[in-house]
């Protein structure tokens, strides 16, 4: 929202000696952030001129050598621009005058002294859109009467001052000049002007030739009157001003007081020519496929939750939005219709996200007062009277269902102190209240308060308190600390016991955003399940929460690939999320990356199947599920994960996760990933942690080699040993695997460890166990013992 120091002061008066900056700061000291204080034209050193002698320049066949009187003296100044002609009144900047496009200095141009510029409107810093295309291309031409000598920036009426609020929205009532004059009212203690809503009407009645009729809830109220006989021209100087001060365009006066209005009421209208538009006016609900031509030319496809005015054939405008091309009002036009109407604010909201975001629609989403409603309509009928000789018809075409009384909210002085921790008098809250426009009536104990309809934003008694704090300054408020019973507290330290460890172990952490495109959330997990998905996403590639964490992992890496970072080691930890019958669920979840060379090794080394499954194995280890996980081949393995390089994750016959390398149609280069279901294993319990002693005596390590099928698991093959080496092998994995292909065999060898803590073993002893496990696997698996 663009306040203008001039446009507010037409409603409050405001001590000149307070800079544009004092206001806004004091703004902001009551919750009302602000980007930017300051002039409207960033300009210094202009001063009206009259061009007196104007001579082609001899060494140029474009330029011009001026006499410009500035009235304090005739300066000699070289210009270019094609209208420069003697007789001309100008703005001159003078030397060392600082523009946006640089600082004017004095200089020689072609040969010709030049002592300062002629200047056109775009020189002096105004946005595009307020320019005509003779702004563009040639110098500003004052008008005849304007007297020479004078600050330039006065004289053309841009001695203005902005402040360009960042609004909460919560706070639609200061989208209005009103609103902002009784914020700053509440602030300095002052008084606000009333709007001057006079104006006469012939005794004629809209009723008679004219009717409404509103077809959908989604319109509350609807005022319709009728303007005759209007002038098209241009319009006043200090509406055009106040209008770009604003940031809005000036077209001609019927289109700029309907936005005048609109800026000072924070009620917005529109206009449409009455003889193209017939004797009824409907609102209704769009239908699927309706389409309607806007006021920018462009065809749009409407859907049932759009709003739109209609005659009785078809849609003319877009409630709330945009107005229609075909009751446009153009230079002929003569006779107007004028809206003034509340219309659902989420649908608004809807349709101008879908169509265009405009002045208009932001104040429909915030919400506005049904009094703002009427009085935006008298001071429009005022203001076309005055500015565009209009008739207004008598009568009002009303359709009104909205509850048009103040809200009123009994509250206790001690609630007040309470909340806000401070001692306050009942006399300064009462005039807090009442310098913010609501009326009070003391009944000892309590007050009776009665907020004004403009505050949509107050509805209860914590609301009230809030503007209590704001108004009497919240850096007002002693900082101390709480007087209460405290008790200590408690959380789950196994989450970060666990980043902790993953850190440890050489991987980085992440956070990735929780919103990923609706096509990835089924990939990286074969669960059934229901995604949930947002109703109004920001983008189509944030639309819906994600259940599997690998995706977010994967584009982490991509991003970092990118970026010549090959060596990614990863993890994230966060919830998965899914809707089911009984609504919708979270469970944590844990997901690793791995892919480059590993740089917790000694030397680093290439990332395999074997380092992620060592770090699964670590944290499992950690965690306290030692000897009750196992890796298994199963339906479970997402299709995104390569089949011969995967496994699923199970713990204590409970499926938790998933590991392997990713689907080289998903991704070419050697990438590992794994992620476990945090939720449902630490659901699992772990029972006490056991010790032992380290043996005392020597082990006795044995090697052999198997010849198997190559269907065969090493699994199955450690499952045989370990059962048949009992309690003296100690330990048993797998370091050689030779594949051969024609056979359809492989072999496989395994390193045996032998040790009894109470004894030194005999070989014998160590021969009778070696024996029997070879005897086993050969019985058990078809195997054969390689010599």
């Amino acid at each position: 929202m663009l306040l203008s120091r001039k446009f507010v002061s037409d409603y409050i008066d405001l001590d000149e000696n307070l800079s544009i900056t004092d206001i806004a700061e004091s703004m902001t000291s009551v919750g009302n952030e602000y980007d930017y204080a300051g002039p409207l034209i960033n300009a210094t050193k202009l001063v009206t001129g009259e061009v007196i002698e104007c001579e082609n320049h001899p060494d140029s066949d474009h330029l011009h050598v001026c006499k410009v009187n500035v009235g304090s003296e005739v300066l000699d100044i070289v210009c270019g621009a094609p209208n420069v002609r003697k007789g001309l009144k100008v703005i001159v900047a003078l030397d060392g005058a600082k523009l946006p496009g640089g600082e004017i200095k004095k200089g020689v141009i072609r040969g010709c002294e030049s002592n300062g510029m002629i200047c056109s409107i775009a020189e002096l810093g105004l946005d595009n859109k307020f320019l005509k295309p003779e702004d563009k291309e040639g110098i500003h031409e004052l008008p005849e009467d304007t007297e020479i000598g004078i600050d330039g920036i006065k004289a053309l009426g841009f001695d203005d001052e902005v402040i360009d609020f960042e609004l909460t929205s919560n706070r639609g009532d200061l989208l209005s000049i009103i609103g902002m004059a009784y914020e700053l009212g509440a602030i300095y203690n002052k008084e606000v002007k009333d709007i001057d809503l006079s104006y006469n009407s012939n005794n004629d009645d809209i009723n008679n030739s004219f009717k409404i009729d509103i077809k959908t809830d989604d319109c509350s109220l609807f005022l319709a009157k009728k303007a005759i006989n209007v002038t098209i021209k241009e319009s006043p100087e200090f509406i055009k001003n106040r209008l770009i001060a604003s940031g809005i365009r000036p077209i001609n006066n019927v289109v700029d007081i309907s936005n005048y209005v609109m800026l000072e009421t924070g009620q917005p209208l529109h206009y449409y020519d009455a003889d193209r538009l017939g004797d009824t006016l409907i609102v209704r609900n769009a239908s699927d496929g309706e389409n309607l031509q806007t006021l920018d030319g462009q065809e749009r496809e409407l859907s049932k939750d759009d709003i739109v005015i209609s005659d009785k054939e078809k849609a003319i405008g877009l409630a709330g939005v945009m107005g229609g091309l075909s009751t446009e009002v153009e230079e002929d036009t003569k006779n107007i219709v004028i809206e003034s109407a509340i219309f659902d604010a989420i649908k608004v909201r809807k349709t101008s996200k879908k169509i265009l975001r405009s002045e208009a629609s932001n104040r429909f989403e915030k919400g506005l007062d049904p009094k703002r409603t009427y009085m935006a309509m008298e001071r429009s009928c005022a203001l076309l009277e005055k500015y565009a000789d209009a008739t207004i018809v008598g009568g009002i075409c009303e359709y009104n269902k909205v509850d048009m009384n103040d809200t009123v909210i009994d509250i206790k002085l001690e609630k007040i102190k309470s909340v806000l921790g401070i001692e306050i008098s009942k006399e300064e809250v009462i005039s807090i209240f009442e310098r913010l426009g609501f009326t009070v009536i003391d009944n000892g104990e309590e007050l009776n308060v009665t907020v004004p309809s403009r505050r949509r934003d107050i509805k209860i008694v914590e609301d009230l308190i809030e503007e209590v704090g704001r108004i009497y300054g919240m850096d007002r408020i002693e900082g101390k600390l709480p007087e209460l019973p405290t008790i200590k507290g408690s959380y789950d330290k196994t989450k970060r016991a666990i980043k902790h460890k993953l850190c440890d172990l050489g991987l980085n952490e992440t956070i990735s955003y929780t919103l990923i495109p609706a096509s990835e959330v089924h990939k990286f997990t074969k669960d059934e399940f229901t995604e949930v998905m947002l109703n109004d996403p920001m983008s189509e590639d944030r639309n819906t929460l994600r259940y599997s964490l690998i995706y977010s992992l994967l584009e982490t890496y991509k991003y970092n690939k990118d970026r010549n970072i090959p060596d990614v080691s990863i993890f994230e930890i966060g919830k998965g999320f899914q809707k089911s019958e009984n609504g919708y669920t979270e469970e944590l979840k844990l997901a690793v990356l791995m892919s480059g060379d590993y740089e917790l090794d000694i030397q680093n080394t290439k990332v395999d199947f074997y380092h992620i499954k060592g770090i699964m194995e670590e944290l499992l280890y950690f965690l306290g599920y030692d000897n009750r996980y196992s890796l298994f081949v199963d339906d479970k393995i997402p299709n995104e994960l390569h089949p011969g390089v995967s496994a699923s994750i199970n713990v204590n016959g409970t499926n938790v996760g998933v590991i392997g390398k990713l689907h080289p149609n998903v991704c070419k280069d050697n990438v590992y990933v794994m992620e476990i279901n945090l939720s449902k294993l630490l659901s699992i319990r772990t029972g006490s942690m056991k010790y032992k002693d380290f043996s005392k005596f020597p082990s006795i390590y044995k090697d052999a080699a198997f010849i198997v099928d190559n269907k065969v698991t090493n699994k199955e093959v450690l499952d045989v040993i370990k059962k048949a080496g009992g309690r003296l092998l100690v330990d048993t994995s797998l370091f050689d695997v030779y594949y051969d292909i024609e056979s359809g065999k492989k072999s496989m060898a395994y390193n045996m460890v032998f040790s009894d803590p109470t004894k030194t073993l005999s070989d014998e002893e160590v021969m009778d166990v070696f024996n029997k496990i070879i005897f086993e696997v050969e019985t058990k698996l078809n195997a054969k013992l390689r010599g």
